[in-house]
């Protein structure tokens, strides 16, 4: 079998060494090159057309993610793996839709690392369970802005749609017969259900699903 053949993307000198000791101690695993930057890591992507740039996120000239969306459009053929210290939803899903395929945690065993390679080698994704976790999750609980009103209740549409009128807590207390307190913990349950953080979003979600017209 060919060896798999890997450009190693780091701006901690430290942290590379390490790794490239770690990589090439692993059967069929050759460390072609090394950046310091995602520029560099992109430029050999292109004229070493490894198999795997295996790349951190928080670098200089251009960051992991951003180096990942470059080489998946100008040389498909190398699939990128982002080694990363961070495990939050919107990193990953950012590395993912740049056009990794794999990530994976710093703190990973040595044995998940080279299960990576070898898995992403072969025409396959890889994600560190913890991280995996979270990309699951986005599709149960999506994390962008819904689309219809059935997160909400009958009582919060009532109040989404004052709100989306322009009436203010206590008029909206008034109207409804209930407290300032109430309607103020209704709002904040709509913004969480909805994803949507300002009344300008709310106005605009309320329009598109019909509860008042652009006229109102």
């Amino acid at each position: 079998m060919k060896p798999i053949r890997i450009v190693l993307a780091d701006d901690h000198n430290l942290v590379r060494s390490g790794l490239k000791s770690l990589l090439s101690g692993m059967q069929g695993v050759d460390v072609v090159a090394e950046a310091t930057n995602g520029k560099q890591a992109v430029h050999l992507a292109g004229s070493l057309i490894p198999d795997v740039v295996l790349m951190d996120i928080a670098m200089k000239e251009l960051n992991g993610i951003e180096a990942a969306a470059i080489i998946a459009r100008d040389s498909p053929l190398v699939r990128v793996v982002i080694l990363s210290m961070h495990d939050t939803h919107d990193f990953v899903s950012q590395a993912l839709r740049a056009g990794a395929v794999g990530y994976v945690l710093k703190d990973a065993a040595p044995v998940e690392l080279e299960f990576a390679l070898r898995a992403v080698t072969t025409g396959g994704t890889y994600l560190s369970p913890r991280v995996s976790s979270h990309v699951v999750k986005s599709y149960v609980r999506p994390t962008g802005p819904r689309t219809g009103l059935e997160p909400l209740s009958p009582r919060q549409r009532e109040i989404l749609k004052a709100i989306s009128m322009g009436r203010a807590t206590k008029q909206i207390a008034y109207d409804l017969g209930l407290s300032i307190k109430t309607v103020e913990a209704h709002r904040a349950q709509i913004m969480e259900r909805l994803d949507i953080h300002d009344v300008a979003g709310l106005v605009r979600f309320a329009i598109r699903n019909g509860l008042i017209s652009a006229d109102d």
